[in-house]
């Protein structure tokens, strides 16, 4: 049932963001015969600050979407393309940096930026979202490894190295990238037995949950700044160079065939059995005076364009799961043979609160292994 329910909110974003752009469509068009543009300036550009996970999808359709806004509006568009790490773009708008539309990762994201934004300004910048693509974050191992221990969870993982089995762990930093602080969260969250939602600081600094996700940690032999470098890694190195590491699903789908070629064995995906979180990237227009009128309907359009079925389902072939529920799962890439399941039969939870989230990326720095 919690994808069922996952969906239905997923869908509620969608047909929000369709009606909204409707409103917004009607303030400045009329129809007399003909569309009809009230004061039309000659060309608008919006800034596209965006994950760099999507890059490849993106850099893909947007050329498509430009073309067809000036047939449609007889209006030039320039979508101004800015990949960047999650964290790093939050950064980079409290810095000063002035995008139209933000697309971290994932919605974890929001408060945070939110409540520093908040701090700083007095008011919110990240008001309303829709999500426009996703990906659930899984610990990726060896099927080998991961059928002979029965892992299915990061608790696993710790009582598997409270009882001296050796395992090589990884994901990226969390101070740098997305999937490690998602990793991160759900280390706490399953340290705390707790949904991410619901942490709260004092249940993260508790002695006994610090301990675990020390524990988890001791076992780490790597953090990067690339999610796609982990999957690059085991199928370079093998087995012998790193056992089990946090990503998002797509890096599985993308090696997972290549490892079985190079080392005769698949790597393989464990959604865990406590709860993952989605990689929802949120499309988000800001609330910020520097946004004109012109530059909101444009930036509307364009999350139209994104929502589209044919462009969602050019979004799988990069290894994202549509939000759009007219669009059928391509189980040509998402199945077993590619290391996934094409139902995701765990809970999804909802993201920590910008508060916890703080602390956590600070904690992160008592527990992770001193020597990597």
């Amino acid at each position: 049932m919690a994808i069922k329910r996952g969906y239905l909110a997923l869908f509620t974003g969608f047909v929000l963001g369709i009606i909204v752009s409707a409103l917004i469509s009607s303030i400045y068009m009329r129809t007399t015969g003909s569309t009809v543009i009230v004061g039309k300036p000659k060309r608008i550009e919006i800034v596209f600050l965006y994950s760099s996970e999507k890059q490849g999808w993106l850099e893909e359709v947007t050329p498509e979407f430009e073309k067809e806004f000036y047939q449609r509006f007889g209006i030039m568009v320039d979508v101004k393309l800015v990949p960047a790490g999650s964290h790093e773009s939050v950064d980079m708008i409290l810095r000063g940096y002035k995008p139209t539309i933000w697309s971290p990762a994932s919605s974890i994201w929001i408060p945070y930026l939110n409540e520093k934004w908040k701090e700083e300004h007095g008011t919110l910048i990240a008001k309303d979202w829709v999500p426009i693509v996703y990906s659930p974050i899984v610990i990726a191992g060896w099927r080998d490894f991961v059928e002979k221990y029965n892992i299915t969870s990061l608790m696993d993982i710790y009582h598997l190295i409270k009882n001296g089995v050796k395992i090589k762990w990884g994901h990226t930093d969390p101070r740098l990238s997305n999937s490690g602080t998602m990793i991160t969260i759900l280390e706490f969250a399953e340290a705390a037995g707790k949904e991410p939602d619901k942490l709260t600081v004092k249940d993260i600094t508790n002695e006994t949950v610090l301990n675990i996700v020390r524990t988890i940690e001791s076992a780490a032999v790597a953090y990067g700044k690339s999610t796609g470098f982990f999957g690059a890694w085991a199928v370079e190195s093998g087995p012998q160079a790193i056992t089990l590491f946090g990503v998002y699903e797509n890096i599985v789908i993308e090696h997972s065939l290549d490892a079985k070629k190079r080392w005769g064995e698949e790597l393989v995906a464990i959604y865990p059995r406590f709860g993952t979180l989605y990689s929802d990237h949120p499309f988000v227009i800001l609330d910020a005076d520097w946004i004109n009128e012109w530059q909101r309907f444009a930036a509307l359009q364009y999350l139209y364009f994104l929502l589209r079925a044919d462009i969602q389902m050019k979004a799988q072939a990069h290894g994202f799961r549509p939000v759009n529920p007219s669009v059928p799962l391509d189980t040509n890439i998402f199945n077993k043979r590619n290391g996934v399941q094409p139902e995701i039969r765990v809970r999804v939870f909802r993201p920590p609160s910008g508060k916890v989230l703080d602390a956590i990326l600070s904690l992160w720095e008592k527990v992770k292994n001193p020597g990597v």
